[in-house]
């Protein structure tokens, strides 16, 4: 993840394709036939939910091999993971009221969905506040892990939502019946070209805070053992 040449290209690739996935979302696509030009914001929304799930998901598989290895690579990883997946759950949190202000006449219900979703905002946030606040400790870190870890296992339960309760949240992409809502091929299209290039752009902004993340613990240890020599070499015995 430290190549700055795959950075770049990744950069560029997701420069080009976001501009292609505005294009089909403002030019290309039809409007839903019911919900109209409001139902566009379900190009952002959905690969936003995509991106934080991932975020969280590898927060999670970070947060066990640290806790097995105690490798501070891994909780690089974890805390890169989980920052980049607040700022696109957050985002997907704002999209949604914004889609549910013109068909729900309200820019929030405490419908199942919404609320596993805001608790798992919640929890993530927590975890950030703690990393934040805290000293950048093993003992911390481990903490951060399990936080990180028994959060991510709200994802599947927002997944699941609208099966498990009453919802007036759609199922759009499989519904009840097994089928999809996307009644256009020009949807679906649309729809995986905004999910490639919003995975484009989390995985960048993971590589890049990642990369900031191991540059600051290697300074962090380079810094100990300057530390430890200087007093081994002033102890008078």
């Amino acid at each position: 993840m430290n190549n700055p040449t795959i950075r770049n290209w990744l950069g560029f690739s997701t420069l080009a394709l976001m501009l292609v996935s505005l294009f089909m979302v403002f030019d290309y696509v039809p409007p839903d036939a019911e919900m109209g030009i409001a139902q566009l914001i379900f190009y952002f929304h959905v690969p936003l939910a995509w991106v934080a799930f991932a975020s969280f998901g590898l927060v999670a598989i970070a947060g066990i091999f640290y806790l097995w290895l105690g490798d501070q690579l891994w909780d690089d990883l974890g805390y890169a993971a989980a920052e980049t997946g607040m700022v696109f759950c957050t985002l997907m949190i704002v999209t949604g009221s914004i889609w549910a202000k013109p068909i729900w006449g309200t820019w929030w219900t405490w419908d199942s969905r919404l609320t596993m979703t805001f608790i798992l905002w919640l929890m993530y946030g927590g975890y950030l506040m703690l990393r934040a606040s805290a000293d950048d400790t093993p003992q911390v870190a481990r903490f951060g892990a399990v936080i990180g870890i028994v959060a991510a296992m709200d994802v599947p339960i927002v997944i699941v939502s609208v099966r498990l309760w009453r919802t007036i949240h759609p199922a759009v992409l499989v519904t009840k019946q097994g089928t999809h809502g996307l009644e256009d091929p020009r949807m679906v299209w649309t729809l995986l070209v905004s999910l490639t290039a919003f995975t484009l752009l989390w995985a960048w902004l993971l590589m890049l805070r990642f990369t900031q993340l191991r540059t600051r613990s290697r300074m962090a240890w380079l810094a100990g053992r300057i530390a430890l020599a200087t007093a081994v070499a002033s102890d008078p015995k």
